[in-house]
């Protein structure tokens, strides 16, 4: 079967020594521009030889620390600062991007649930594909940053995944303990099929993620964890100039879906404990009052582990299947 090739196009050379300012061009006929196109904004740095690492930020595009970041340093890197190449992407899925939407507005895609992707596919699919095919294979390092977004709240962490692989994880978490968030996770995922994660782990990148606070905005010191934390994984990663700030960090292990604590009912929640609380297994995580009349006792929600809140539901109001907390395990690192 012949390969289809990617629709996307990039307005910069991936080889050209110093720095570059471009597009992905993805072409995209709409009511308002028959030949139009979605431009994705990208800056690639090659200066001499090393690595390359990959960095994307809105994934989703309600999570803003990572674009903060990113554009930030797009805007203010030197090519002799680099030792190796940067491929700098800040807003990997920019139509939710623009929108402020954790999906796309254009087709409801996820794209961290979009991978391999298809270049005939939605515009979500297509933007998967170009990544899978042509921005993966250039990476040795990968670093996607999230946040929580509109619909959860973190403890500001950088995170490795658990792997098969103990010596791709071991390099992750190198990694993670170089970019000195405050906390730290060896991460679990419960819901990894068709991640942008996978795709880069499967390939054998060293892949890192975060997450940094939530809510649909960012604060000072969230933005401020990620710009000193990229720059510092850089560094450790042998991609760029300079000496790693070390950070103080607590490591949280995630050892098995009892993390997750889920919602059963729907209504408005009132948390009983907050970000960073220390929990006993079945203790009342929240309780959720039903809304549709008066009278009715609310419905206590428990943890199923203990340790440390380490994420909450973000708006006021759940629904039935609804993540309500994440707890973590205090490790040793």
């Amino acid at each position: 079967m012949q390969l289809i090739p990617s629709p996307i196009s990039a307005t910069l050379d991936f080889a050209a020594p110093g720095v570059s300012h471009g597009f992905l061009r993805l072409p995209y006929s709409r009511d308002d521009a028959a030949w139009g196109s979605i431009m994705i904004p990208i800056t690639v740095v090659n200066n001499g030889e090393g690595p390359t690492a990959l960095l994307t930020g809105a994934n989703h595009g309600d999570e803003y620390e990572g674009p903060i970041a990113l554009f930030d340093l797009a805007a203010t890197i030197r090519a002799e600062d680099v030792t190796g190449r940067i491929i700098i992407v800040p807003a990997m899925n920019y139509p939710a991007f623009g929108a402020g939407t954790r999906t796309s507005p254009l087709d409801r895609g996820n794209l961290n649930r979009s991978f391999p992707g298809r270049p005939d596919g939605t515009v979500t699919q297509k933007i998967a594909d170009y990544f899978q095919r042509v921005l993966l294979p250039m990476a040795d390092v990968v670093l996607d940053f999230h946040s929580g977004g509109k619909t959860l709240d973190f403890l500001p962490y950088c995170a490795g995944h658990i792997l098969s692989d103990k010596r791709q994880e071991a390099a992750a978490f190198d990694l993670v303990r170089a970019f000195g968030a405050p906390w730290s996770v060896k991460m679990l995922e419960i819901d990894a099929v068709g991640m942008y994660d996978t795709a880069a782990e499967e390939m054998g990148k060293v892949f890192v993620t975060t997450e940094l606070g939530g809510g649909g905005t960012s604060s000072a010191r969230t933005a401020g964890i990620a710009k000193r934390g990229l720059r510092n994984l850089l560094i450790a990663a042998g991609v760029m100039k300079g000496g790693v700030q070390a950070q103080p960090t607590q490591w949280l292990d995630m050892p098995d879906a009892d993390c997750f604590t889920f919602a059963e009912d729907g209504g408005l929640i009132e948390f009983l404990a907050d970000l960073g609380d220390v929990l006993e297994k079945g203790q009342p995580v929240a309780r959720i009052f039903p809304v549709m009349r008066t009278g009715l006792a609310p419905v206590t929600v428990h943890a199923g582990r203990s340790g440390l809140m380490m994420a909450r539901h973000f708006p006021g109001i759940v629904k039935p299947g609804d993540c309500v907390a994440v707890i973590g395990v205090e490790v040793e690192e």
